[in-house]
């Protein structure tokens, strides 16, 4: 099943907050939050959204409110950054590093081990408005993954090296973190971004394994080792953050970051570092009437495979923004023949589009920009905050 909401609002200098139901579909129950704006007041030149997730999967009981605390800190982040000035690509940066900083989340400190026992990260951010993209992935021994990810992104819009050289967009494993310091990046000890939340995780799947290569060999072993599997990357251990942003010029950007599968192999890069997989932004065009911007969580291979985030961009171009996520989340997702194989198709996806608002009798008083948020996930929870510059604080 797809849980999806939707909300949407106007951007302005002041939002006043309504809830309105909305009737359920055949494929989810969904509701809307709506703000209406205020023009009473005159606008006071500052202004965007944020909108934060801290993963698609199962998030229990017992750190329900971590996730909550860490999404509202991500979330006030990021419009403190906005009111200073900052545009979309530096908000959603600020957000996300918020987020790889707390240790519940499975990004930056307390990260998924791999098999070896170690941390390697995965991260990209996407600019709507330049459409830069930078990403790593397989980093290990840096704190915020998305740091890396955000400065390959800004030395690019550079332009070329010396010698006419290309500058990398997506750097991976030892290259990254190398490049990481040499551009003013501190280097973090992995052992120092281990939690014990993520030891005792890594030591309770290792014994899984471990029994696993016990039992008997043969068909009924191939069989259960499958099982053990799935049940060590179930839908607990997708929680990857992200976070999409508009500011007040109507700037979209959308980032993402990842400590990746439980028990992943070394060297495993998941959708948070592939391009059109983990992230995508992109503001309006003559192409697109819409601004853009989106963020996936779940199972990396069946997002790569389907290159969800950039799908559901191209299908938020369409009238109803409700609808089109949940036929592109049906069709292009759960229903896709590329994942026709799998047992179950995990994941989910944080969405935003905005335009500006054309009034009768233009005013210089309403320079609004129409902002829609939408979430959907296939998984048990999904775990999301957002914010606009004008609250006094997020809204989950």
């Amino acid at each position: 099943m797809i849980g999806l909401t939707n909300y949407a609002g106007v951007m302005e200098s002041l939002m006043n907050s309504a809830e309105e139901k909305q009737p359920s579909s055949p494929l989810t129950n969904s509701w809307a939050k709506k703000q209406e704006s205020s023009k009473s007041q005159k606008p006071n030149g500052v202004g965007g959204f944020v909108l934060v997730h801290a993963g698609a999967g199962y998030h229990s009981e017992s750190k329900a409110k971590e996730y909550k605390h860490v999404c509202k800190r991500a979330c006030q982040r990021a419009v403190d950054q906005l009111k200073a000035g900052a545009l979309a690509v530096e908000a959603v940066a600020a957000a996300l590093v918020e987020l790889e900083d707390s240790p519940f989340t499975n990004a930056g400190m307390g990260s998924n081990l791999n098999l070896s026992g170690e941390i390697e990260c995965d991260a990209s951010i996407m600019d709507g408005k330049s459409l830069h993209f930078g990403a790593v992935g397989a980093l290990s021994g840096i704190r915020n993954p998305v740091m890396v990810a955000n400065r390959l992104l800004s030395e690019a819009q550079k332009g070329k090296l010396s010698a006419g050289r290309i500058p990398p967009c997506f750097l991976v494993g030892r290259g990254a973190h190398d490049w990481a310091v040499s551009h003013g990046i501190p280097p973090c000890p992995s052992d120092k971004m281990a939690t014990k939340f993520s030891l005792s995780a890594y030591k309770r799947n290792k014994r899984k394994m471990e029994l696993a290569e016990k039992m008997d060999t043969g068909h009924n072993q191939t069989k259960k080792r499958r099982q053990s599997s799935e049940n060590g990357n179930g839908s607990g251990c997708l929680d990857t953050v992200g976070a999409v942003v508009v500011d007040l010029e109507g700037n979209v950007a959308a980032a993402v970051s990842s400590g990746g599968l439980a028990m992943k192999h070394p060297g495993r890069v998941g959708q948070a570092a592939h391009y059109g997989c983990g992230c995508w932004a992109e503001n309006a065009c003559n192409m697109n009437s819409y601004s853009t911007a989106v963020s996936t969580s779940g199972c990396g291979e069946h997002l790569i495979r389907t290159m969800l985030a950039r799908e559901c961009s191209a299908a938020m171009q369409s009238e109803d923004a409700h609808q089109a996520l949940l036929e592109a989340m049906q069709n292009k997702f759960i229903s896709s023949p590329i994942l026709a194989s799998e047992d179950r198709v995990l994941g989910g996806v944080i969405v935003l589009r905005c335009c500006r608002c054309v009034e009768a009798q233009p005013s210089q008083n309403f320079q609004g920009i129409l902002v829609e948020f939408l979430w959907s996930h296939t998984t048990e929870s999904m775990c999301v905050g957002y914010m606009s510059a004008q609250d006094s604080k997020a809204k989950l």
